[in-house]
């Protein structure tokens, strides 16, 4: 019999929630194939595990860009590997699949996430929004009457949205996260170090060291790379305060657009706000600081989310139990 799955597919990371199960899958985004003949080499972590140590004629790619799939077959074949892991396809029977999506995506790119599931063997499709899917699975009842705030920042993008009676009211996408902040991180040692180094060094300097308020100078971390003048490899140490200046730019977004989406709600739901608190959920929420930068910004209490990196596909498990009602929200 097949078991329906609730996927928070994103830029970064695929979380899978098997129903009965709770969350039985959580691999990179990330696809390596054979630039010659097209053929899909790895997939997960074995294709992450490549990055920038494959030779010229493996290319690892990202299936999807900002919460929207830019190579179609990747993200197909991705999808279809994961769901044959797990093993909830019968010869008579496929998985129902929810899949979440970020606000402001077109109906093209929606079409997109329903046909890839479909092509790798769901029964039915089903597409929410992000913001709303993490709101549940980080515990909040926005079905009341009542505001509620999330902001939820990913990989590939930051959703930020204010919901009552299981309806977002007023909300923003910003196609820039995690991914982004990584960027910047590359762009700014490349620019002051002048050392090149590799998007994979750039998000391990971000997880351990990285914070958007209050950095700590004492912390420090080795970093190794390319003199781009000799070509030589060179370790420089970097601090913390170095990391935060990189990620201002990206950070100080999406202050903006949480404060514009606050100023945008109506006063009883801001006041409700204001009460409990704003909602923060995402891999990217777990950087130092990053709820106090929001909370310094808003002027509001803001809450970091018990598992805030499962909190989309928590939700989903949680909406999946009744998809006749989710249909009608």
């Amino acid at each position: 019999m097949a078991k329906d799955l609730g996927i928070d597919l994103g830029t970064a990371n695929v979380v899978i929630n098997q129903q009965g199960k709770g969350i039985v899958l959580n691999e990179p985004s990330v696809v390596a194939i054979d630039a010659h003949s097209g053929h899909v080499l790895a997939v997960g972590q074995k294709a992450y595990d490549m990055i920038g140590l494959a030779p010229d004629d493996v290319q690892t790619i990202r299936p999807l860009q900002h919460g929207v799939i830019t190579n179609f077959d990747a993200a197909e074949t991705m999808l279809a590997t994961f769901i044959d892991q797990l093993h909830v396809k019968g010869f008579f029977s496929k998985p129902t699949i929810l899949i979440c999506c970020p606000t402001n995506i077109t109906t093209v790119e929606k079409s997109a996430i329903e046909e890839a599931a479909e092509q790798a063997g769901a029964k039915k499709v089903y597409l929410d929004l992000e913001p709303k899917v993490a709101a549940v699975g980080a515990g909040l009842d926005i079905f009341q009457p009542s505001g509620n705030m999330v902001i939820d920042i990913g990989g590939g993008t930051t959703d930020i949205a204010v919901l009552s009676m299981g309806n977002v009211v007023t909300s923003d996408s910003l196609r820039l996260a995690g991914i982004d902040m990584d960027e910047m991180i590359q762009a700014d040692i490349l620019k002051r170090h002048k050392l090149q180094i590799g998007i994979r060094a750039a998000e391990q300097i971000k997880i351990q060291i990285g914070a958007v308020y209050g950095a700590d100078p004492d912390q420090k971390m080795a970093v190794r790379g390319q003199d781009v003048e000799t070509g030589m490899p060179r370790t420089i140490t970097v601090a913390a305060p170095e990391i935060q200046r990189s990620l201002r730019k990206v950070v100080q977004k999406i202050l903006n657009a949480a404060q514009a989406v606050l100023e945008q709600t109506q006063p009883e739901l801001a006041t409700d706000i204001i009460d409990k608190g704003i909602m923060l959920t995402g891999g990217s929420a777990l950087i130092t600081g990053m709820d106090k930068a929001l909370s310094a910004a808003l002027q509001v209490p803001v809450v970091l989310a018990e598992r805030p990196l499962e909190s989309v596909a928590l939700g989903t498990g949680i909406l999946l139990h009744d998809l006749e009602h989710q249909k009608q929200h």
